[in-house]
């Protein structure tokens, strides 16, 4: 039986519903049937990168969030997302330069913090 395209919305929501309850290899599970069927789609790419940065699979965590900054270059959570990953995998350059160009696209308070812009680094 074809997945429709319902079946796929369904299954973005319970990724939403997997991730926000600790389950995100469960998500991206979900997700990856929903990304075969439209690789285009940014909201899934984005959650499912969210879903393997919650894994702790880092390196697939990064792909997606710069696949997302490729096509969304002005996603400042897409920037402040890669650069928590840069950072927990131990590349303090990359991360500052994420985290200053979220703070710049959004000013948020967690951004600008992150961003330690009074700082050398």
């Amino acid at each position: 039986m074809a997945e429709s395209p319902e079946t796929h919305v369904i299954d973005y929501r319970a990724a939403e519903q997997l991730l926000a309850a600790r389950d995100p290899r469960g998500a991206v599970k979900l997700l990856d049937s929903v990304i075969a069927a439209h690789p285009e789609n940014t909201a899934a790419r984005l959650l499912r990168a969210r879903a393997f940065f919650a894994a702790a699979q880092l390196r697939p965590a990064e792909l997606e969030f710069e696949l997302v900054l490729e096509r969304e270059p002005d996603n400042a959570f897409a920037h402040f997302a890669l650069a928590r990953t840069y950072e927990r995998s131990g590349r303090p350059e990359l991360a500052t330069k994420h985290f200053r160009l979220a703070a710049a696209l959004d000013p948020k308070p967690e951004y600008l913090k992150a961003a330690r812009f009074d700082s050398d680094g």
